[in-house]
């Protein structure tokens, strides 16, 4: 438990980053129709499931469509 306390300065703003990408991944999911590959309940599943930063980067790769 020392440990986790001691690393906590180092994770919490990790942590921050990782659930505010996650709410905006999610928000843009929700407010685009058109995709690259795949549809919207595809990009949610991936973007929440994948949440350890791997999900959203994933969607902004690979799916969002260029405007």
């Amino acid at each position: 438990m020392k440990e986790l306390m001691d690393m906590l300065p180092f994770l919490l703003p990790l942590i921050i980053v990782e659930f505010a990408l996650l709410a905006y991944t999610i928000y843009h999911i929700m407010t685009h129709d058109t995709y690259k590959r795949g549809t919207r309940a595809m990009w949610l599943v991936i973007a929440i499931v994948g949440m350890n930063l791997i999900g959203p980067i994933l969607y902004f790769v690979l799916g969002k469509e260029d405007a």
